[in-house]
């Protein structure tokens, strides 16, 4: 049954966007895996075709479409790959901060090249010596009449090879009591003195994906790429991790759903004794365990987003998808790939790249132990 928040014409873009994908996305997708990048000119396609941030607004080029759109094409890509994660990381987190606390020159400048993947974004929190406490960042950007300059370091960061344009978080005011209160974002635009990229890191999974670390030596940025005002990043963060962790959830439910549909139509296929294996009670209860994880997640995911579609604080709600969902989409990758017996260990099978690739979900935005850090904060328990 479609999700309420779902209309006839979001089917009908999904049926467009999932034909797009098959021509332009799934032909070559193992490819891409192989040479560790998702190609330019596919982000190129997807702009063509207004697939890359349809949500923003028609005065600055976009469709001025609702979240339902964004999360079609967020499953969309899914089902293709986990690699294709830049793409909704680019859509639907890094330039809504440009969206909403950028300066209409920002937004002139910057919003119509992201619509036609002219420019791919990046947001850098995470650093070597700090991840999910991001008051513990130690990158500075200190102001010089008309320039930020900018000195640390940064990992983890996807796109961070091709990104264009990087929101980096730092801090404007080392000093400040408390440390989140000198926290900025800063714009920094490919070719800015200073700014390098170290290596494309080599993960366990999500391999087209480009994750990389980046430096900032002296970094001269103009202050003119300060979004929002200066020492109101945290707050900035705090207001639009909701969406990201949403995404995340998005993405780790369909998944578990594409994890599933693959194991049922192995076992239905594959025989032992005789028989498929499909017909022993033993496999049969494990795919109705399978499936019962995944209708719930599903439900309370659809009324996540309803809520968040409806601008209500669903933080805590967020909170527990992300945990839970991405948990759950972990078990169906290891009972999937059991269920594929030797197969599943084999490249060759989707099943193994789904099990490689699904684990980093608990752990980016947010790892799933502040996840329930944040869940028991807004218990009042004390």
């Amino acid at each position: 049954m479609a999700a309420s928040y779902l209309r006839e014409e979001h089917r009908i873009f999904r049926s467009s966007f999932r034909k797009f994908l098959e021509k332009e996305a799934a032909p070559y997708y193992l490819d891409w895996e192989k040479q560790g990048l998702i190609p330019r000119d596919f982000w190129r396609k997807m702009g063509d075709n207004g697939f890359l941030c349809p949500w923003i607004g028609e005065k600055y080029g976009g469709l001025s479409a609702d979240f339902g759109y964004s999360v079609v094409i967020n499953e969309e890509l899914e089902k293709i790959g986990s690699s294709l994660i830049g793409i909704g990381l680019h859509n639907d987190i890094v330039v809504p901060y440009i969206y909403y606390y950028g300066t209409e020159e920002q937004k002139k400048k910057w919003l119509p090249k992201c619509l036609t993947g002219e420019m791919i974004t990046a947001i850098a929190m995470t650093e070597p010596g700090a991840g999910s406490d991001l008051a513990d960042i130690s990158t500075t950007a200190i102001k010089h009449g008309d320039y930020y300059v900018v000195n640390g370091q940064k990992t983890f960061i996807t796109n961070g090879i091709h990104a264009d344009l990087v929101i980096v978080v730092c801090k404007t005011d080392p000093q400040a009591v408390p440390p989140y209160k000198g926290i900025s974002l800063l714009a920094v635009e490919r070719g800015t003195p200073g700014f390098t990229r170290g290596r494309k890191l080599e993960k366990v999974g999500l391999h087209a994906q480009d994750t990389a670390e980046l430096f900032f030596s002296d970094a001269k940025v103009p202050a003119a790429n300060l979004l929002g005002k200066e020492g109101h990043g945290f707050y900035s963060l705090m207001e639009k991790l909701q969406q990201e962790r949403l995404i995340v959830a998005i993405a780790a439910q369909t998944a578990a759903e594409r994890m599933f549909e693959l194991t049922k139509e192995y076992v239905k296929n594959r025989k032992a004794f005789g028989r498929a294996i499909s017909q022993f009670q033993t496999i049969q209860f494990r795919l109705a365990e399978m499936a019962t994880e995944i209708a719930l997640g599903r439900t309370f995911l659809d009324h996540v987003i309803e809520q968040h579609i409806d601008g209500r604080d669903v933080v805590t709600s967020v909170s527990m998808a992300k945990w839970w969902i991405t948990d759950m989409a972990k078990r169906i990758a290891a009972e999937g790939m059991q269920l594929h017996g030797g197969y599943g260990y084999m490249e060759e099978y989707e099943i193994a790249r789904r099990y490689r690739d699904i684990p980093v979900s608990a752990i980016y935005a947010g790892t799933n132990e502040m996840m329930k850090r944040i869940i028991a904060k807004n218990l009042n328990l004390s």
